[in-house]
């Protein structure tokens, strides 16, 4: 049973679809013309026909309807009207149109006047529709993997084509809605909608009533591609209908808003004035769940109440609306039908049309239910459990077949791959992941886990849905599809590093600035799981580059790509440690010198046409390891260098190294001297150090005992340059410094030269400075780390309840450096409490660390970038550039053994390595460092990997048991004579410890003996 009213009827009709239990399933109508579709899947139509639009034969109209003979042998499953034109499509998808086709309405390739038979719209043949809705004159279909058509009028940009689209005969994709997963297209008079999956709405077309819900100061009175509406963001839609010039939507709490034109009312009598966008329909009088467009008027079915209402001047609009057509509460609502009317029956579905609305009513056993009664609408294709269960228990041809089509829909559509892990997103989440990444991963692995599936899939990816990726759709609902898929394992099988992880990422690289920027968003908010995913797979890629590919331009370009994207994740501020980026296979296969030629020539401009897309790795510090880092970084030193050089050819005639001649009794008076007087050219040259009367300074291993004696001497708590908080704390700069602020600028340099020339010291700083090298704040555990009674306290004031601070009667000052110091103004009367705590914590950090030293620091800072390159320095994390600078003070001695090397007879098993390492490891720590800066001029090892970390052991034939140990320490060789005892070995051993500094001359000129061997002769 169903209800229909026209034109001037008072009241509906109630009429019977027909014998045999066929029911009326749809409705459809134009502006003088109806179709009707029963469960039967025939099509019957009525109204005018001047325009061909019944479908008829004929060109005679009929107020009765009549069958559609040329749809009989069609499983008819949609119809829809146009002003003057009819569309249907049968079960297979396959559409048909009829009627006014001079705008290209219909479809068939050619602007024809009239059709007044049914002709299959052959653009979209082998593509399965499942949705179409009519305009006045345009159309619009939703196919079954995703993709949206439009055809007809473009006027006002209906089509969602862009400005410069005319009409078309023939369906078009609407490229701007690729990837996002539509629930709905809905076409009104001369605009458009779509609804997608998650609640987005997208409007196109005619604006110029208000019916896209557009604000803002310069709102368009045409919109050309589809635009996500904001004003519907946040209303939970789930339904949307077009009329002519207005647009309602229904909410996921049964609310109706419209928008748009309300020449009859179909928005409510009196909009509020002034107000454009979306207005709640009041005195409805309860939830709707359905809700119908008609060119001037909207009908609802109010679910709660069981009542068909109609908002504007609809077919039933009379002056004296007769027996409950009228509510209370308001006038201009009309109530079409009420309780009294569906006795035994209920709703199924409402129709509306420009002069002609249909309901269909359901019978029920008992009492009317109050049950929602939603409109159903045909989905695209996606993965759910149910098919993961069939398509892997597909053994019969038939089953198999099906399941082939039905992956390869899914798998070659953003669309459907993304609806088929759509989350519900909570009220009020702030959360851009609307895809469940832990279910899309279990999914891909079981369905990889069948070969044929794997390998079906994997060509899907590779022929169709990688080269369709909407990369640059300003959507994010489109975007969402680039989280998907690092998630299955298909993208990274060695295999297809090439095909499809290198494809995915160089998509990515392709993006627009805007699309990209959501990505790093996700990206950010991403679990680690999920990001780690996603980098490893990135990773392998480009080790896969650089081990197989040829050198080709081609191979340049790829390489670019990959690490440009991994850089971009790395920008993200994601969750993922740093350490997770880094590819440690990087330092077996990389050429450092070869880096260095391609950072000189993009550095002096001398790139070719034929390497224009050169890649510089010092750009993507981030994927190497610190050894590497610090290798490159030496590389950028020695290119700028040799840049400068280049520029400037009268710099050639200078020595090739930076010479510091100093006194020991005299070495931080002498160098600091010298060094005021240093050019900036002569800063990045090789380091040499002469001891006057000691060595000459071609001798290279002397540099590393310079630096260990004059930070020795400048940091020490005596010379008073620096302060320490607490007994054996880390050192911090002065609040009132007793040197001028020239020596922290000379300090900054020698800070500097030591990293420059790859020698490490003994800084006792926090890693609070390494934060301000790396323009980055320093913390209140930074502070623990400076002086732990101080952070602990603070850390104490931030977790105290409100009672205890009160108690506590701390006021905004702080004693630091031997002084009182207020935070603010007067800070002396201002007392910390519970709502101040915080700011009294972190202005107590900025003081210590920033506002007490700013004037020593910047000299400190500016000096040290006086001879490192900010560029490079920037790339580093905190904790590396700190490992650079202060190398490891601890060491793995067993490993320190198993590095060595042998020579001159000796090897591991020899009784006098035997002895010595006995020896060796029965020292106390402090003077396993003593023997370590008596072999190397430095007591600690620097970054693991970045040299040799261990002894060479050699033993001359003139060697004797009366020899003492001899070291060369830029070779770290050690010259052993071969003890005979336990006792000697350990008193040689001693010799060595205690007499650790100081070097002779030797007639080879690289040799450096240490101040033992001279006092021993």
């Amino acid at each position: 049973m169903y209800f229909s009213w026209a034109v001037g009827s008072l009241k509906p009709r109630r009429l019977k679809a027909g014998t045999g239990g066929i029911e009326l399933l749809q409705a459809a109508s134009g502006e003088h013309h109806s179709l009707l579709l029963f469960s039967n899947h025939r099509v019957y139509s009525c109204g005018d026909n001047s325009w061909g639009q019944l479908g008829q034969k004929r060109e005679q109209s009929t107020k009765k309807p009549e069958p559609i003979q040329a749809l009989n042998n069609l499983h008819v499953d949609l119809v829809s009207c146009g002003k003057e034109h009819s569309v249907a499509v049968c079960h297979k998808g396959k559409v048909f149109a009829w009627g006014a086709g001079s705008e290209g309405q219909l479809g068939i390739g050619e602007f024809k006047e009239k059709s007044f038979m049914p002709t299959k719209i052959k653009a979209l043949a082998g593509i399965k529709i499942i949705q179409v809705s009519c305009g006045h004159y345009h159309s619009l279909a939703l196919s079954e993997d995703g993709h949206v058509f439009s055809w007809g009028r473009n006027s006002e940009g209906q089509l969602g084509l862009g400005k410069n689209s005319r009409s078309q005969a023939i369906p078009q994709k609407v490229k701007s809605l690729e990837g996002i997963p539509l629930a709905q297209v809905a076409a009104g008079g001369t605009h458009s909608f779509a609804l997608s999956l998650t609640g987005t709405s997208f409007g196109w077309g005619s604006n110029r009533s208000g019916q896209l819900a557009l604000s803002g100061n310069k709102v368009k009175e045409q919109i050309y591609k589809p635009h996500s509406i904001g004003a519907l963001k946040n209303l939970s839609v789930v339904y949307i209908s077009c009329g002519y010039e207005h647009t309602a939507v229904l909410t996921e709490e049964g609310q109706v808003f419209t928008f748009g034109g309300n020449s009859s009312g179909q928005l409510q009598p009196s909009p509020r004035s002034g107000r454009r966008g979306p207005q709640l329909i009041e005195g409805i009088g309860g939830c709707v769940s359905q809700i119908e467009c008609a060119s001037y008027h909207t009908i609802a079915y109010v679910y709660t109440t069981g009542q068909v209402v109609s908002l504007g001047h609809g077919p039933s609009h009379t002056s004296n609306p007769t027996h409950q057509e009228a509510p209370a509460e308001n006038s201009d609502i009309t109530c079409l039908l009420a309780a009294e009317d569906l006795v035994d029956i209920e709703v199924k579905d409402i129709f509306a049309g420009a002069h002609a609305n249909f309901v269909t009513t359901r019978r029920v056993s008992r009492t009317r239910s109050t049950g929602v009664s939603m409109k159903i609408l045909p989905e695209i294709i996606r993965i759910n459990q149910s098919l993961v269960k069939k398509w892997r228990a597909a053994n019969k041809r038939k089953d198999r077949e099906d399941a082939k089509r039905e992956i390869s829909l899914i798998f070659s559509s953003s669309a459907c791959l993304t609806a088929s892990f759509l989350k519900k997103r909570d009220a009020g989440e702030n959360n851009f992941i609307d895809v469940d990444l832990k279910l899309a991963r279990d999914v891909f692995k079981k369905l990889t886990t069948e070969k044929w599936i794997s390998s079906l899939i994997t060509t899907c990816l590779e022929e169709d849905l990688l080269r369709d990726l909407p990369y640059s759709s300003p959507h994010h609902d489109a975007l969402l599809v680039f989280l998907l898929l690092p998630e299955c394992s298909i993208m990274h099988d060695p295999k297809n590093w090439k095909t499809l992880a290198f494809e995915f990422a160089k998509v990515i690289h392709k993006m627009d600035p805007q699309s990209l920027a959501f990505l790093r968003t996700c990206w950010a908010s991403l679990e680690v799981s999920s990001l780690n995913i996603l980098v490893q797979m990135l990773k392998k890629a480009i080790i896969s580059q650089i081990q197989y590919g040829v050198a080709t331009e081609q191979y340049i370009t790829n390489i670019k790509v990959l690490l440009e994207v991994i850089k971009e994740v790395h920008k993200a501020k994601c969750q993922l440690p740093e350490s997770a980026f880094i590819i440690n296979e990087l330092s077996g296969i990389f050429s450092f010198d070869v880096e260095a030629g391609r950072m000189f020539i993009r550095h002096n401009d001398l790139v070719s046409t034929e390497f224009s897309d050169m890649v510089v790795f010092s750009d993507f510090l981030f994927v190497f390891d610190l050894p590497s880092k610090i290798k490159l970084m030496k590389c950028d030193s020695f290119v700028k260098l040799m840049s400068e050089v280049m520029a400037f050819p009268e710099k050639m005639s200078s020595p090739p190294y930076l010479i510091l001649k100093v006194r020991r009794s005299h070495l931080v008076e002498d160098t600091l001297r010298q060094l005021r007087q240093v050019e900036d050219f002569d800063l990045r040259k090789q380091l040499l150090v002469e001891f006057v009367n000691e060595i000459c300074p071609e001798a290279g291993g002397v540099s590393s005992e310079f630096f260990h004696c004059i930070f020795e001497e400048m940091t020490d708590p005596k010379y008073e340059m620096f302060i320490y908080p607490e007994k054996g704390s880390n050192m911090w700069f002065p609040v009132n410094p007793k040197f001028e602020k020239s020596s922290y600028f000379l300090f900054g340099i020698l800070c500097g030269l030591s990293l420059h020339n790859l020698k490490v010291i003994n800084l006792p700083f926090p890693l609070a400075l390494y934060k301000k090298l790396l323009n980055q704040k320093p913390s209140l555990e930074d502070l623990k780390e400076l002086s732990l009674p101080l952070g602990r306290n603070l850390q104490e004031v931030q977790n105290c309840e409100a009672d205890d601070i009160e108690e506590l009667h701390m006021y905004f000052s702080i004693y630091w450096d031997q002084k009182d110091v207020d935070l603010i103004p007067d800070g002396i009367s201002v007392p910390v409490n519970e709502t101040n705590k915080t700011d009294y914590v972190h202005k107590c950090v900025d003081y210590i660390f920033n506002i007490s030293i700013k004037t020593i620091y910047e000299e400190f800072h500016r000096g040290f970038y006086k001879v490192c390159n900010w560029d490079i320095i920037r790339q580093f994390q905190p904790e590396e550039l700190m490992t650079a600078i202060i190398g490891n003070a601890t060491c793995d001695w067993k490993q320190f053994e198993n590095n060595s090397k042998y020579e001159d007879g000796y090897d591991k098993s020899h009784p006098t390595i035997l002895r010595f390492w006995k020896a060796f490891h029965d020292l106390t720590f402090d003077e396993k460092k003593k023997f370590l800066l008596f072999l190397t001029g430095c007591d600690r090892l620097h970054v693991k990997g970045l040299q040799h970390e261990g002894i060479v052991f050699r033993c001359s034939e003139t060697f004797s048991e009366e020899d003492n140990l001899r070291s060369l320490t830029c070779h770290r060789m050690l010259d052993l004579p071969k003890y005979s005892s336990m006792r000697r070995m350990k008193e040689a051993l001693q010799v060595a410890i205690n007499n650790s500094t100081g070097f002779v001359s030797s007639p080879c000129r690289n040799i450096h003996l240490p101040a033992v061997h001279r006092l021993r002769n």
